[in-house]
């Protein structure tokens, strides 16, 4: 990683098929980033009991992945600011493959842990990479389609993840999770070789260790904290001690690239009020999205019985949808802007939601699967328009850090909205009195499913607040002239 050519080997005019290469291969490189996060969640039970491991240690496969994941997004605007876009493309989905083929031939699980973490300071760079490679190859005027591609990622990635995983497990076993990645890693490699140009304004930031160190010990307690309150309860000291070492060390963190003539992160993207009205919407959406994901599969398995793989195929209809309707709704967007699809799109999570409030032991297989999916839908009209829409907002020039940024806060999101639902639902378990003439044997069971309703009903919430939010987002023809005047006519187009 070691090419630091200047800005002026920024290549934007490039042939539209080089482009269609460039972000294809930029593409499949965050996609697997992705699916990773929650491709071994149905795998879990089989690598505990593989290495004869305690349920606390076989977590750490996901925790690990999503701290370090949680740590490298920040750094990746320094490094998207400092290195070619093709060497740190390369380099981070070199790490990614190193990672993937060390945890496929583990032989003892500090060795698997020791490949996931290597896998996800890989993942953590691409997604930000992408996104910060579309922004500057892509003119605003196209770029909702264009954003649309990583609706993909970011949405049907996570959602197929439990539904592949759960069928490499029937007909083959843990070691296929990873062996399967190897040769799109491959080939994605010499794509990516052949095709890759730098893109992006080489600024050579020097690099300031402390920010580094403050960097990954505030995230990384931060995220750890939260990751770990749903298991250990929130009177934990450690959960406590972690959550609020985190939130310390990122305040200096962020005190400290305030200070510096040419910060590792630029929290200055936050002047622009609309750039933080979409990430906070979008925050709120994320949480929405990925507290279904957990919480529906745990439903189904835990109160209705289902297996891991067809709890896992009930998710497969709505990652369609959204796999189907992001580039779609990329389109939309270039044509009528965010706030109205913003408002459709949240106004249907929020009716879906509601849905799920009111769960028995009768719910079918088939009413989960039509609503989730109807509920994507929704998802698919907000999640990358209103990101698209916070990032038009902000100059050429902090691209990578309003990227990173958005990341980041999508991680803090996901950490957050994991916790406190999986908090809810134990806390409606508890709270659950049963009817007069319940059978006691019937008891915990419904104390189980009002736990999930109490769960659905604190998404519901935060989706209506989201859809409160974006009534103070900007109308298209406001929207689009503020977007014009930032960035004039000096932006390449496709």
């Amino acid at each position: 990683m070691s090419d630091t050519s200047g800005a002026s080997n920024v290549n934007w005019d490039l042939p539209t098929k080089q482009k269609g290469l460039m972000i294809a291969a930029l593409l499949t490189g965050a996609f697997m980033g992705i699916m990773n996060e929650t491709l071994l969640a149905t795998a879990l039970p089989s690598i505990q009991e593989y290495f004869s491991i305690t349920r606390g240690e076989v977590q750490w496969m996901t925790t690990a992945f999503l701290m370090t994941n949680g740590i490298m997004i920040p750094i990746s605007a320094f490094l998207i600011d400092r290195f070619t876009t093709r060497g740190l493309f390369l380099t981070a989905i070199g790490l990614f493959g190193t990672g993937t083929l060390v945890a496929a031939l583990a032989p003892i699980y500090s060795v698997l842990l020791l490949g996931r973490i290597i896998q996800a300071s890989g993942s953590g760079i691409m997604l930000p990479l992408l996104m910060t490679v579309l922004l500057a190859i892509i003119s605003v005027e196209h770029r909702g389609t264009a954003m649309g591609l990583i609706g993909i990622v970011i949405a049907f990635g996570p959602a197929i993840g439990p539904t592949l995983s759960g069928w490499l497990l029937v007909h083959f076993n843990w070691h296929a999770l990873f062996l399967t990645m190897l040769p799109i890693v491959g080939i994605t490699i010499i794509i990516a070789a052949l095709f890759l140009k730098n893109v992006t304004e080489l600024r050579k930031p020097k690099i300031d260790v402390l920010s580094i160190i403050m960097s990954s010990v505030g995230f990384g307690f931060f995220l750890y904290g939260f990751s770990i309150a749903s298991e250990r309860g929130w009177g934990s000291s450690i959960v406590l001690s972690s959550i609020i070492i985190g939130i310390l060390v990122i305040s200096l963190f962020i005190w400290r690239q305030m200070k510096l003539e040419v910060p590792m992160l630029e929290f200055r993207v936050f002047q622009f009020r609309m750039f933080t009205l979409a990430i906070t919407i979008t925050m709120v959406v994320l949480v929405s999205l990925i507290g279904a994901e957990t919480l529906l599969p745990l439903f189904m398995q835990e109160a209705l019985g289902f297996s891991p793989l067809k709890s896992g195929l009930m998710l497969l209809p709505g990652a369609i949808v959204i796999g189907i309707m992001s580039p779609i709704t990329g389109k939309l967007f270039d044509k009528y802007g965010g706030k109205w699809l913003a408002l459709l799109g949240l106004g249907i999570v929020t009716v879906t939601t509601s849905f799920f409030t009111n769960l028995s032991p009768e719910t079918s297989f088939m009413y989960l699967t039509i609503v989730y999916a109807i509920r994507m839908f929704g998802l698919s009209l907000t999640l990358m328009p209103v990101m698209t829409l916070a990032l038009n907002q902000l100059p050429p020039k902090w691209y990578s850090h309003g990227s990173a940024l958005a990341n980041t806060m999508q991680q803090i999101s996901a950490a957050i909205g994991t916790a406190l639902l999986v908090t809810l639902t134990s806390m409606g378990t508890k709270l659950y009195v049963p009817s007069e003439g319940v059978p006691e044997s019937a008891a915990g069971n419904l104390a189980e499913i009002a736990g999930f309703e109490w769960a659905f009903i604190g998404s519901a919430i935060l989706a209506l607040i989201g859809f409160i939010l974006a009534l103070f987002l900007q109308p298209p023809k406001k929207e689009k002239a503020m977007v014009r005047e930032i960035h004039g006519q000096d932006h390449p187009s496709v």
